[in-house]
């Protein structure tokens, strides 16, 4: 039988991790092996080979010498043959059938949609624990092929596939805790309730970058859909109303979430994002990556009664109620203002004189003696300037450096300003 034209998997094996690309290393811990036992290779004394290869972007179109495969990937766990022009599982499987230790196998971006996987071809996976198949347009058919032989499969990413719906097989696969299904075109729960049904272990699903628009779904349904959800990703998905982050309380397990990049949160502040998330959902622990605090819990609560302390009792959410009976009703935070005081109402005292004005904090002691040189008819050098604060305890405070702002004093309204004559 002829070969299929192209690089094969061996031939790049062998350039990748000659002797002059890849020299030989001594010591523990440098993830090198060569194989011991005689294979009737000429090659095996030449490669020295990692347990984690990484092939992608080669060209590879076919599988090459099973007994070379054989001969150098006994060993080997973790094979990465992403971006490369595979199109026949059939060659795939020579190479996976070959390499009996392998665990983690990323196949993203190949064509492999132009060919059928057959349940033979699937079985040479079976000790597959985590699968990539991004970008390689695989159909729902050959997803239930791989399910039904890889009975200790883990881990599935099956991202920028082009999915609009999921076709669910006739069994479900028990084994699965993580599924990365982002930048489809899932849009209607009904898809994603099907999920569900397939992988009923799911600890983890990622579903970033879909254009899902509801959670439609009674809440005792979704306990029993996800029973053993641990965290979600919903970033960048199409969820416009409160009642479907609600719902999300609904999944018995779930501790973590991701919601960043949907419409419902973009007329909000940062703040009132977290802040708002956080108390609706009093189980989950981590948000956007980042992990709820017990302080930060209490204090997105009680912002979240404020937040609707003032709104009609129709429109607010039921667990406003719920966090009414945990700490009470608040009253909306005092505004303060916290920016500087730009100008003070002073007492200025000349001799027996005084006279009440209005200076700005910005201005320097040079320039105060300017305003008050009208007043107290003395030129500015002639002026000795002293600061009275009622609330100081050392008395009135000589105004001595003339490049000196106002405000750096303190002075506030009701301070007064004493001025006296240099020649008293």
């Amino acid at each position: 039988m002829d070969q299929p034209s192209g690089r094969s998997f061996m031939q790049v094996l062998c350039e990748k991790y000659s002797p002059e690309n890849f020299p030989y290393r001594r010591g523990p811990g440098m993830g090198v092996h060569v194989p011991v036992t005689p294979q009737g290779s000429p090659m095996k004394d030449r490669l020295n080979l990692p347990s984690v290869l990484v092939l992608n972007s080669c060209g590879i179109t076919c599988a090459g010498e099973e007994t070379e495969i054989a001969a150098f990937c006994a060993h080997v766990s973790e094979l990465d043959l992403s971006d490369n022009k595979l199109e026949d599982w059939h060659e795939v499987s020579k190479i996976v059938s070959n390499v009996p230790q392998l665990e983690f196998l990323n196949l993203s971006s190949n064509p492999l949609n132009l060919s059928v996987l057959e349940r033979t071809c699937a079985g040479s996976f079976s000790g597959v624990r985590k699968l990539v198949l991004n970008n390689s347009k695989a159909s729902w058919e050959t997803v239930h092929t791989i399910l039904q032989e890889l009975p200790d499969l883990e881990e599935l990413f099956l991202c920028l596939n082009d999915y609009e719906t999921v076709s669910c097989p006739s069994i479900c696969c028990h084994s699965l805790k993580l599924l990365h299904i982002t930048d489809n075109n899932l849009q209607d729960w009904t898809e994603i309730r099907k999920l569900g049904a397939m992988f009923p272990s799911l600890d983890t699903l990622v579903l970033a970058n879909n254009h899902l628009n509801a959670i439609e779904e009674p809440d005792d349904s979704l306990a029993r859909l996800f029973p053993n959800l641990r965290s979600i990703s919903l970033h960048k998905s199409g969820l416009q109303s409160w009642e479907d982050i609600d719902k999300l309380n609904s999944f018995p397990k779930l501790e973590e979430v991701r919601l960043l990049g949907i419409p419902l949160l973009q007329p909000y502040t940062t703040e009132e994002r977290r802040k708002l998330v956080i108390a609706r959902l009093p189980s989950v622990s981590k948000l956007n990556g980042s992990v709820v605090t017990d302080d930060e819990r209490e204090d997105s609560e009680r912002f979240f009664i404020r937040y609707y302390v003032a709104v009609p009792q129709e429109e607010v959410p039921f667990r406003y109620h719920e966090l009414i009976t945990k700490y009470g009703k608040l009253e909306p935070l005092a505004e303060v203002d916290l920016r500087p005081q730009s100008s003070a109402k002073v007492e200025v005292h000349f001799n027996d004189q005084v006279e009440e004005m209005s200076i700005r904090l910005d201005q320097t002691v040079a320039e105060l003696k300017k305003q008050l040189k009208s007043l107290v008819q003395l030129p500015p050098s002639g002026m000795l300037l002293y600061h009275f604060d009622h609330e100081a305890p050392f008395g009135p405070e000589e105004m001595k450096y003339s490049s000196r702002a106002l405000h750096s004093f303190g002075i506030r309204d009701g301070d007064k300003i004493y001025v006296e004559s240099k020649t008293k």
